[in-house]
């Protein structure tokens, strides 16, 4: 038998889970495809096999799942309902599983977590079905979480010195598999750096406290990943000059949820929402009009 090959689609859970998937294969001696960043061309291959209803962000990783299909043995597609019952996840996450097995004619590793199935639980489960001993999985998986956690207490450590910085300072509020995708999430931040901007991203500093937080904006939100976002809101609200709601149309729970808050905070907000769109000028001119208002409105922090 030779080394097995695990497909890691770059989208979805991919920003959120990479460090210790990765980390967990590669100590059981498999081998790591991961798909590359989105471009145009993965764009349009999950375009044509999505729906209109379907949100950007699934759609563009129907594309990554079409680039790895027929490129490894088995390919990590997870299926996340909730945490709790007052941390659920989009019906997006729960279909994963079954939309990417009615369109494609792929080997599974199902990732599976519920409130009764635990993290550990799943990275067991995926270790024993590519035929691995309980000893090495276990070993594995404590891996993973070391690296995990290593890599997870420098982002946070390096977004804490962007608030420190005399920059304006933008909290980019949005879901990881947004925020950093190459092809609709690196771009927006590179036009806010080049505007001289410190760009803070939300699902950086997001935690079981900030999730708890978000009850101060709304205690009757049940979406775990939107109440992590929201909570570092008013976590670090006056540390920050401006926010930027970033969305994958047509997200039902962000047209929510940003409503809601953009209602309720006191600080300058903008909410963009990303479509299939190649143009990023109207988009530009957007953030160059806020950056105006931060500039030169009393938000502008005087260190």
């Amino acid at each position: 038998m030779g080394q097995l090959k695990i497909g890691i689609p770059r989208g979805i859970h991919y920003y959120e889970f990479k460090d210790k998937w990765v980390s967990f294969f590669e100590y059981l001696g498999c081998k790591v495809i991961i798909s590359p960043p989105t471009n145009k061309q993965i764009m349009d291959d999950g375009i044509k096999y999505s729906n209109d209803e379907m949100c950007l962000s699934l759609k563009m990783y129907l594309g990554h799942i079409n680039y790895l299909k027929d490129k490894c043995d088995y390919i990590v597609i997870p299926r996340i309902d909730m945490y709790d019952i007052k941390n659920q996840t989009c019906t997006n996450f729960l279909a994963l599983y079954d939309i990417v097995n009615n369109l494609f004619d792929v080997n599974i590793l199902n990732y599976n977590i519920d409130c009764k199935q635990t993290e550990e639980k799943g990275f067991y489960k995926m270790g024993r079905q590519l035929g691995y001993n309980i000893f090495k999985i276990k070993k594995a998986y404590e891996h993973a979480l070391k690296v995990s956690e290593k890599i997870s207490n420098e982002r946070y450590n390096n977004s804490l010195k962007k608030l420190k910085n005399k920059k304006i300072r933008i909290l980019l509020v949005s879901h990881s598999y947004v925020i950093h995708d190459q092809y609709i999430g690196t771009p927006i931040v590179k036009i806010l750096n080049n505007m001289g901007a410190d760009v803070i991203y939300s699902d950086e500093l997001a935690n079981e406290f900030t999730n708890k937080l978000s009850d101060k904006l709304s205690n009757t939100l049940y979406w775990k990943y939107s109440r992590d976002n929201i909570g570092v809101i008013e976590m670090y609200k006056k540390k920050i000059d401006g926010i930027i709601f970033l969305t994958s149309f047509p997200c039902g729970l962000d047209s929510l949820v940003n409503e809601l808050v953009i209602r309720k905070i006191k600080i300058p907000c903008i909410n963009i929402v990303l479509d299939d769109l190649d143009a990023l000028a109207g988009i530009e001119t957007r953030l160059e009009s806020f950056m105006d208002i931060l500039e030169g409105s009393l938000w502008k922090r005087k260190n």
